[in-house]
């Protein structure tokens, strides 16, 4: 269930609420009883930490996350580097049909 920030639009009085999403928003407020409490626009309360995918995606059956980073990151050099040399000559390893190009 989500937590839901209210605050009084008549004493200022802010609270924190869990809350169903189907519930219906609450108007009264506890503080002063004015019907003025509404619901706050906030920001979303998660944070994607970390320096890619996790081990479970994408499992090949060997290998760990940050050998398969580093090796990500070495190709991704290696491509960005040929890709210079090859569209010089006017050809491409991949045919100029990947997103890299």
């Amino acid at each position: 269930m989500p937590i839901y920030a209210y605050k009084c639009e008549s004493c200022g009085h802010a609270k924190d609420v869990l809350q169903k999403v189907s519930d219906e928003p609450l108007s009264v407020c506890p503080a002063c009883g004015a019907a003025t409490f509404r619901k706050q626009l906030t920001a979303a309360g998660f944070q994607l930490k970390g320096t890619g995918w996790y081990v479970t995606d994408f499992r090949n059956g060997s290998g760990s996350a940050s050998s398969a980073s580093t090796s990500a990151a070495a190709a991704t050099g290696a491509s960005s580097a040929g890709a210079a040399t090859d569209s010089a000559a006017g050809s491409t390893p991949c045919g100029a049909a990947c997103a890299c190009h």
